[in-house]
């Protein structure tokens, strides 16, 4: 009975296909704001989330080294210089640390980039696979090398926009060689940052860089954790996995005493505890301490996880409300495009069961039950819902690739966006036409005989 009822009400849409297409117009609009404005929406909301990111608020770097100053008045070990201690086994150690998003071991240097007879003075970053993640990098062409180029040492670079506009200028740099300390690398992709300090970077697997150096282990690892007042908490986690992992003869003190946060270690007081042979800083307590002589520097560290439970409150509220906001936005807008489009199915509906009023009659004098009748019409109304449901996901798309290309405003559509859009659309299609199917279901099949 579906089968037949989906044929006969191809066939009556075909009839007066202009009205057709004006019903079919309403809904496609409409379903079409609705997955538009969803895209736009995401992507406000995704953009938020790399704005955080990118302000460091989840960012924690682990150095190896300690490098603390002007301690001794507050009895905090100082002169411990750089160390060799650091190594890719911590990183997979820090790695496994419950509520760390990502860790990626990084050596560095300052050097000359040259292709042809361009020449640009920067930094030159060995990392992992994972390193455009703690950032949330978005690239403009190409993509970041893999992790697999990672363990095989390849000769392969991912530049920043500035560092392409300086070499490259207009030219694609994808596929071309790059010289960095002496060695050919081959150009993967370019990244798009908002700090303009990591626009200027050039990076390469951190294995590729060790063999340019000459070492074997690491100078930082960089970590980003999954929640933004996390970060604290975390590099007060990492401070004694690493001095576990090091041997080192104690547990380093609470923090104001013994921290890994700004630098400041202790030797300990009384048990000859070894000084940590590295530092874990936070984004915010390297910001906060800079500058700072070191006993008022411990002073403000001890309230830093404090602090960022202050600010993570401040941030989800907000963006809670941004949420809210954009939700009810968004649900007034699908409410009215919805209605318009529905209001369009049921007018050609309406006006397909007065024109098909003898046409009821003879089916009801066949032996068609009211059912049946009801079925038709239905069928009919959830096609054309359907069906302008279909258009308007593509012209949804359509839409949002536009905005994206042409706005550079960042959209973002997911599978179930797709199917709640097409979900509503055949709803519509039956809420809308359910009362004009009932209307013909119960008309008199006599008076619909003699109707004119």
């Amino acid at each position: 009975m579906w089968k037949t009822s989906l044929r006969i009400a191809v066939k009556a849409l075909k009839v007066n296909k202009l009205r057709t297409g004006l019903a079919l117009l309403g809904m496609t609009i409409g379903v079409a704001a609705v997955l538009t404005m969803f895209a736009l929406g995401t992507g406000a909301q995704q953009s938020v989330s790399s704005d955080v990111k990118a302000a460091g608020t989840t960012l924690i770097t682990v150095r190896a080294g300690n490098f603390t100053r002007g301690g001794e008045e507050s009895k905090i070990a100082t002169g411990l210089n750089s160390a060799t201690t650091l190594s890719r086994a911590d990183a997979e150690a820090i790695r496994g640390v419950k509520g760390v998003a990502y860790a990626s071991s990084v050596n560095r240097m300052r050097g000359w980039v040259e292709y042809g007879s361009q020449k640009n003075y920067g930094e030159v970053y060995g990392t992992e696979a994972d390193y455009p993640k703690i950032f949330d990098w978005t690239f403009d062409k190409g993509r970041f090398f893999k992790q697999g180029d990672v363990e095989d040492s390849a000769n392969v670079a991912v530049i920043g926009s500035a560092v392409r506009d300086a070499l490259f200028g207009d030219t694609n740099p994808i596929g071309e060689m790059i010289t960095i300390h002496g060695q050919q690398m081959k150009v993967k992709g370019v990244f798009s940052t908002s700090d303009e300090d990591q626009s200027k970077m050039v990076l390469v697997p951190y294995t590729s860089l060790q063999k340019m150096l000459g070492i074997n282990y690491l100078q930082v690892i960089m970590v980003s954790s999954e929640q933004a007042g996390d970060a604290s908490q975390l590099a007060l986690a990492i401070t004694p996995l690493l001095r576990g992992r090091h041997h080192l003869d104690a547990v380093a003190k609470p923090i104001g005493e013994a921290t890994g946060l700004g630098g400041l270690q202790s030797p300990g007081s009384g048990g000859g505890a070894t000084p940590d042979d590295f530092t874990v800083k936070t984004q915010a307590s390297e910001a906060l301490t800079k500058g700072l002589n070191t006993s008022v520097a411990a002073f403000v560290l001890a309230n830093m996880p404090q602090m960022d439970q202050v600010n993570l409150q401040e941030m989800s509220g907000t963006l809670s409300r941004a949420g809210q906001t954009m939700t009810a936005l968004l649900a007034a807008i699908a409410t009215i495009s919805l209605i318009v489009g529905g209001i369009g199915i049921m007018n050609i509906m309406l006006v397909s069961v007065t024109e098909r009023t003898r046409e009821i009659g003879i089916r009801r004098a066949v032996g068609a039950r009211s059912y049946d009748v009801l079925m038709q019409f239905l069928v009919e109304a959830i096609t054309l819902g359907v069906v302008g449901g279909a258009l308007g996901i593509i012209v949804g798309f359509l839409a949002a690739l536009t905005i994206t290309a042409t706005l550079q405003w960042q959209a973002s559509i997911s599978f179930g966006a797709v199917a709640l859009a097409f979900g509503v659309a055949a709803a519509t299609g039956v809420c809308f036409g359910f009362y004009p199917a009932r209307r013909a279901s119960k008309l008199n099949p006599i008076e619909a005989l003699r109707f004119e």
